[in-house]
């Protein structure tokens, strides 16, 4: 297994990797890949130090191994009580931080995170079933050396179809059965749906970025977003790593301008994002590969759980209303793994911003 700690040259060392184990137009293999945010950190043009990560987990972690996948039994576990590492006065400083920020010209829209953590004792893999009806896009775990990652993400990063490269950001949420009809959704999914598109033109031919799908509003793990679908033909030339260094990390869940918003991010949230904000996926020998955002993703290390919520921060935001917000999103998780947080509380409101 491949697994990196540093960001510089990550991408290029994993197709390295690839290469060397001989599995570009192999047969009966897969690579599971797994992408932490942290691999941004060269991007940011602030020197300032990132916040302190909340468990110890790889930047990059891909493993080969065959198919078809050999199942593995899921064990019981227990999950005891949740801590936040903010509260809402600090979460909703921060929105005004961003605020700010916007008002002076700085940045259009930035994702504020925040992370919950609880003891946790048992199989990791028990969440892999309990997680399967939220339907997420990518359901096998990835495991390694003390930890688990396992993700109910509905939204597709990245993916490689021969020479077509599409992306399916998510932008605007309500809880489950809820209308999106807010011009506010609207134009804070527009941004980041101009920001993918410049992203995919980065490594795509000239003319060739279309937008087949636009402000469709779908049911995803439990709750309604509004889900656009972005495409375009590959260069030639375009490899995974230059791929990869084109888009990653995803346009919805940094912000607009997106170096702008990694600085902003990484001087208002108290701790790393972890597994969260990530990729999170499998590689194929032909080329193609299929990476979901690891947006409603959980991460088990040295005996306790993490979790990381958020949302979409624009001029117009409401810092109750974005933390509610953030709330509707982490609410189903918990109920599907058995492990409501008391201090979550019920819906305020059925009318809320958008975000990832």
């Amino acid at each position: 297994m491949l697994s990196l700690a540093e960001p510089t040259g990550a991408f290029s060392a994993l197709e390295a990797f690839l290469e060397r184990e001989g599995f570009w137009d192999s047969e009966g293999v897969v690579a599971d890949l797994y992408l932490a945010y942290g691999l941004s950190e060269p991007l940011r043009r602030l020197a300032d130090p990132p916040p302190p990560e909340p468990c110890p987990l790889p930047l990059l972690a891909c493993r080969i191994h065959s198919l078809p996948r050999a199942p593995r039994p899921a064990g019981t576990y227990t999950i005891g009580q949740w801590e936040r590492s903010w509260d809402d006065e600090q979460y909703a400083a921060a929105i005004e931080a961003t605020r700010t920020a916007i008002s002076r010209g700085e940045v259009y829209q930035v994702n504020l995170v925040q992370h919950l953590s609880a003891p946790f004792a048992g199989d990791p893999m028990g969440l892999v079933g309990a997680l399967a009806p939220l339907r997420p896009l990518v359901a096998s775990p990835f495991e390694g050396e003390g930890f688990t990652i396992v993700s109910a993400s509905p939204e597709l990063f990245l993916a490689r179809r021969g020479r077509t490269l599409l992306t399916a950001p998510i932008k605007g949420t309500r809880p489950a059965g809820v209308d999106i009809d807010d011009a506010k959704d609207a134009a804070e999914h527009m941004m980041i749906v101009d920001l993918e598109r410049n992203d995919l033109a980065r490594v795509c031919e000239p003319g060739s970025i279309r937008w087949p799908e636009l402000l469709v509003q779908r049911q995803l793990a439990g709750v309604t977003h509004l889900e656009s679908k972005i495409e375009g033909r590959l260069r030639s030339d375009a490899t995974l790593a230059t791929i990869l260094e084109a888009t990653f990390p995803g346009g919805s869940i940094t912000g607009a301008p997106k170096i702008a918003a990694l600085d902003l991010i990484a001087a208002l949230e108290p701790v790393g994002r972890g597994a969260s904000m990530g990729a999170l996926g499998a590689v194929h020998p032909n080329g193609d590969f299929e990476l979901a955002l690891t947006i409603r993703t959980l991460a088990v290390s040295e005996g306790r759980i993490h979790l990381w919520v958020g949302g979409g921060i624009v001029w117009d935001s409401d810092p109750q209303a974005e933390i509610e917000e953030s709330w509707v999103k982490a609410r189903p998780l918990l109920a599907a793994i058995g492990s409501p947080a008391p201090f979550l509380g019920r819906p305020a409101s059925s009318r809320l911003p958008a975000s990832s």
